[in-house]
């Protein structure tokens, strides 16, 4: 659910309620408003694709190198025909849900470890600067080297990228829970596990639900990275493959269709988020 929907939601009254002539003028505006921002940001699109289009048939812009709009529709029609669309759209994805959900577990997993013994945590602290400060890119070589030229290497670079921002987020989400909530449980002889499962956690969802949209996108960046370096089919396979033909048509389209993947990935995880807010309401 988009966050517009849920204030929606909330600002309308329930049925049957009275309506304060000014409560109605306010959801009339809110909602005169959303409708021209969404008409807004398809109108600039839609100006975009047609400006990029009208430039290329007026040869001001060089088709070799920019592609064009209907060129880059022919190839996708190609291989949606061909069967090589969903293919590719397919290792793409499966390679990024593998790194997210790996990467997102075992961040939320090493957090919770570095928060239970404060010794560990000081200890990794440097550890763990330097490590998210390496590009991960000069990581690939070596999972080429550790795990081959095939999908875990791919995987590997996704989780990488992924699980040490989980780490800094969920770290310091634990770190910023209020102590005197966990003092209170302290004093009543809670257990670590009881002040983690009763405290900690629950208070630390929403900083949980930011590493989780953060990893999407980073997971998607990790697994197009592996894929440029190593992989056999896949959105980032198609790419650099189109760059190494000079078809940039295909280079366009695999960029568009990774912008289209990136953003089903995001309404997906934040339709989930809405999903889980909606039953801790209940």
């Amino acid at each position: 659910m988009a966050e517009s929907e849920k204030n929606f939601r909330v600002l309308s009254p329930p049925a049957g309620s009275a309506f304060s002539p000014e409560h109605l003028q306010y959801l009339r505006r809110w909602k005169r408003d959303r409708i021209l921002i969404t008409v807004t940001r398809w109108a600039i699109l839609l100006i975009l694709v047609l400006g990029w289009e009208a430039l290329a048939r007026l040869e001001w812009i060089n088709t070799f190198v920019t592609s064009q709009p209907s060129r880059v529709w022919g190839v996708i029609v190609q291989m949606y025909s061909s069967g090589e669309l969903w293919y590719h759209l397919g290792v793409t994805v499966g390679e990024t849900i593998a790194g997210f959900v790996l990467g997102t577990l075992g961040g939320v997993l090493i957090a919770i470890l570095l928060w239970w013994s404060p010794f560990w945590s000081r200890t990794a602290e440097p550890f763990i600067v330097v490590i998210n400060s390496i590009p991960k890119v000069a990581l690939g070589p070596i999972f080429i080297v550790w795990l081959g030229t095939n999908i875990q290497a791919i995987v590997a670079m996704a989780i990488t990228v992924s699980i040490i921002v989980t780490v800094l987020m969920v770290f310091t989400g634990f770190q910023e829970v209020d102590e005197n909530k966990i003092k209170l449980l302290r004093t009543f002889g809670a257990t670590k596990a009881q002040v983690l499962t009763k405290v900690v956690l629950p208070a630390t969802i929403p900083t949980i639900v930011g590493a989780v949209k953060v990893n999407v996108g980073l997971s998607l960046v990790g697994t197009i990275v592996g894929e440029f370096l190593v992989a056999k089919a896949g959105l980032g396979f198609l790419i650099v493959y189109g760059g190494q033909v000079f078809n940039m048509s295909l280079v366009m389209a695999g960029v568009i269709l990774l912008m289209l993947v990136s953003t089903l990935l995001y309404y997906v995880v934040t339709r989930l988020e809405a999903a889980a807010q909606m039953s801790r309401a209940r």
